[in-house]
């Protein structure tokens, strides 16, 4: 069996109508009530805090707030990321809305996803298979099996942030992989509208910049670890070298591309020295192959999406440098990762 995978099909329903179609439930999509914890990163605690209420992660979702607090599960102290992982229902109305929209699209592909979807939780989503014209006029369709495609996809990218009100940082994510290899990319800024896609062998709405500092790189990394790369990265490059620490790996990997937004940062090296989920950096990882950059781990290896939903060995990215060289100058970067 073939489904027809192709930005033609695919693109217009992330980049589109997901972000100004998600109509909520009249309830504080921030807020995780303990009956909305059965699935994903929810299933394994029910630790609750109470806080002010961060801001609502999509303009267009309708629907009044509960109240003046809200809740947030945090699953696990810290993650094997480093950092504290927390849960909103933000991630998991995000999550439904878009995994039922690709499933109902496309039933025979497999589709990762951060959080699980039950089956009680199951809804109806639509796709009018409308194309913008932008898209038609860049790409053509592309078929390939089925069985060979894998989609994951990130609802919410930068949780933690995104419940202490830094909307920046902030992204929803999707990938297309055949037989493990990135091959679409959607990154989009929810608060911003801004939406960037990349599909390798045909086409963007994003590019590279015109330069890049190879002597003393800017290097944009993890709020959580910062320490860990500047050491390495000054040894390496000098004092002058600039760390960026943000949130959100699909925030991480548009700061090395041209992008118009003023909230945007920009760097010329992306570096994540611990354990992470794939569903974060897949997106990321196709939008910089079809525009030639690369992502790999830190000993230079392509990262694969399929098996398992981890990355052990931390990653670099890099666009219009020499990525091989990058790494050969950082080798003990490789060693922090499995501190």
């Amino acid at each position: 069996m073939h489904t027809a995978i192709s930005n033609r099909k695919l693109l217009p329903g992330l980049s589109s109508r997901l972000p100004s179609g998600l109509r909520l439930p009249p309830q504080d999509p921030r807020a995780v009530q303990p009956s909305q914890a059965a699935g994903g990163r929810a299933a394994r605690s029910g630790q609750k805090q109470a806080g002010a209420a961060p801001p609502d992660p999509n303009p267009h979702i309708s629907g009044e707030p509960a109240g003046e607090e809200w809740w947030v599960l945090s699953s696990m102290p810290t993650t094997r990321e480093g950092a504290e992982e927390q849960l909103t229902s933000g991630d998991l109305l995000s999550n439904r809305r878009m995994f039922y929209l690709l499933k109902g699209a496309f039933p025979a592909v497999q589709i990762n996803s951060e959080e699980r979807v039950e089956t009680a939780d199951q809804e109806t989503v639509s796709w009018d298979r409308s194309i913008p014209e932008d898209i038609k006029q860049k790409v053509q369709p592309k078929e390939v099996p089925a069985e060979s495609v894998t989609v994951w996809i990130d609802p919410l990218d930068a949780t933690q942030e995104y419940t202490e009100d830094l909307r920046q940082y902030v992204t929803t994510m999707v990938c297309v992989a055949v037989n493990g290899k990135p091959v679409i990319g959607v990154i989009h800024k929810p608060f911003s509208a801004y939406t960037a896609w990349a599909m390798v062998d045909g086409g963007s709405n994003v590019k590279a910049r015109s330069s890049y500092n190879v002597k003393t790189p800017r290097i944009i990394v993890s709020r959580s670890h910062a320490g860990k790369v500047e050491q390495v990265a000054r040894q390496t490059f000098g004092n002058k070298t600039v760390i960026i620490p943000a949130g959100g790996a699909g925030y991480k990997v548009l700061a090395l591309l041209d992008v118009a937004e003023k909230n945007q940062e920009e760097a010329d090296v992306y570096i994540h020295v611990t354990y992470i989920k794939k569903w974060d950096i897949c997106a990321g990882n196709a939008v910089l192959r079809a525009l030639g950059g690369h992502m790999t781990t830190l000993t230079g290896e392509e990262i694969s999406y399929t098996g398992s939903d981890g990355n052990e060995g931390g990653l670099i990215a890099s666009i219009n440098m020499d990525h091989k060289a990058l790494i050969e100058k950082l080798p003990d970067l490789e060693k922090t990762s499995h501190k």
